[in-house]
């Protein structure tokens, strides 16, 4: 197959073409090879990298535990425990957030259901939105922990 320019390599990789330059320059993926007029052309192989960096991304995985897991791949001596390893790290990372994210939809029902909706100006959302502890029976605000990552929540 012929060498693709950015556009198609973006197209048949399922990324765009931003990020393969934002990959390009954090070193997930070599610079490659240019025309003599400077355009970017891709192989299959890099391509292949650019899917395998989507799936990961897809994952949750973050841009440097991409990278630990191209370095894994593309070694084909290593050992898998180190890749279950990383696997097992993501699983718990996600059940973490997900946690998290429990608790902030359970503190968004509560303040809904104690919020009556009407043309009344008083409200329990904007009041613990706020900081006002003199709302009656608030349900504190779920807290983000500042470890856990902030990743493809929508929120971010």
């Amino acid at each position: 197959m012929e060498a693709m320019n950015i556009g198609q390599a973006a197209e048949a990789a399922g990324v765009s073409a931003k990020m393969i330059r934002h990959y390009e320059q954090v070193g997930l993926v070599p610079p490659p090879r240019r025309t003599e007029s400077g355009y970017r052309q891709y192989t299959e192989s890099e391509v292949h990298t650019l899917r395998f960096i989507r799936q990961a991304r897809d994952l949750g995985f973050s841009i440097h535990e991409i990278g630990e897991l191209v370095g894994l791949w593309q070694n084909r001596k290593r050992p898998s425990r180190l890749v279950k390893a990383m696997a097992e790290a993501q699983i718990k990372a996600l059940d973490a957030k997900a946690q998290e994210l429990l608790a902030m939809k359970a503190t968004l029902e509560h303040l809904v259901l104690c919020c009556h909706g009407d043309e009344r100006p008083d409200c329990p959302i904007l009041e613990t939105l706020s900081g006002n502890e003199s709302v009656a029976g608030r349900a504190p605000i779920a807290k983000r922990s500042t470890n856990s990552p902030r990743r493809k929540t929508g929120f971010n």
